[in-house]
C-alpha cells in the first residue's frame, strides 16, 4: 500500500513512496537533525578518548521539543510541586532532580549521537529512493511501486537493522511535531484533523497523523 509499511519475507519492511512523500519525510528528518544538533563530538585532531569520556549536560534542554526527546529520567514533569511545609516531598523531589542530572550527564551525549545516526540513515535511504524516482521520471518509467497521488512511486526496502533506525526516527519525529502542536501524551492527535483548512497548523497536523500511521504499520511489520 502506498505510503505505509508492509513486511518483507525473511524480516525487514518495505514501503512504496512517491516523490512528494519522499520530500516530506526527508524534510522532517533533516529538521530533526538540525534540532538535535551536532552535540559534543570530538572534532579536528581531538583525541577520540576525549569524546568517549566527555560529560554531557546536567540540565534538560530549554526547547520543549528537545526536552520531549531527552526527558528527565527520574522527574515527572506532570507531578505536583511539594506544598509549603512538606519537607519530605521536597527532599524526594530534590533527590530525583539530582539523580536525573547525574543520569543525563553520562547518557545524553550517547543518546544524541544515536538519534543523529538513525536520522542520517533515514535521510540516506530516502535520498536513494528519491534519486531512483527522479531517474525513472526522466526516463518516462512508471516506477516499481505503481502510481501515487502525485506521480510514480518506488519501493524502499529496509533490512531489520534499518527498520529499527526508521522506527526510532519516526518516534522522535512524532514526539517533536506533537510538541509543536501541543499534543499531550494522552491524546492521539485525531482532533487535529478537525482543524479548518485555513488554520496554519493543518498541514503539520496531517503530517503528524501520517507519521503516527507510519510508526504503527512499521511496528506491526516487525
Amino acid at each position: 500500500m502506498l505510503g505505509y509499511f508492509e513486511p518483507l519475507p525473511g524480516g525487514g519492511a518495505s514501503i512504496a513512496l512517491d516523490e512528494a512523500q519522499v520530500s516530506i519525510l526527508r524534510s522532517f528528518a533533516v529538521q530533526l537533525l538540525e534540532l538535535i544538533g551536532p552535540g559534543q563530538d570530538a572534532v579536528g585532531g581531538a583525541d577520540p578518548l576525549d569524546a568517549l569520556f566527555a560529560e554531557g549536560p546536567t540540565e534538560p534542554p530549554s526547547d520543549p521539543a528537545l526536552a520531549r526527546l531527552f526527558p528527565d529520567a527520574y522527574v515527572d514533569p506532570a507531578a505536583p510541586l511539594p506544598g509549603p511545609g512538606d519537607s519530605e516531598a521536597a527532599r524526594a523531589a530534590e533527590e530525583a532532580r539530582a539523580a536525573s542530572a547525574e543520569f543525563r550527564r553520562y547518557t545524553e551525549n550517547d543518546l544524541r549521537a544515536r538519534k543523529r545516526e538513525d536520522a542520517l540513515a533515514v535521510v540516506r535511504s530516502l535520498d536513494a529512493v528519491g534519486s531512483r524516482l527522479a531517474a525513472e521520471r526522466e526516463a518516462g518509467d512508471g516506477g516499481d511501486g505503481g502510481e501515487g497521488a502525485t506521480g510514480p512511486a518506488a519501493v524502499l526496502e529496509l533490512d531489520p537493522e534499518l527498520s529499527r533506525r526508521w522506527l526510532g526516527t519516526l518516534n522522535d519525529l512524532r514526539l517533536a511535531v506533537g510538541t509543536r502542536l501541543e499534543v499531550s501524551d494522552e491524546a492521539d492527535g485525531s482532533e487535529l484533523l478537525r482543524l479548518p483548512d485555513s488554520d496554519p497548523r493543518k498541514p503539520m497536523a496531517v503530517a503528524y497523523i501520517w507519521l503516527g500511521e507510519l510508526q504503527e504499520t512499521l511496528v506491526e511489520t516487525l
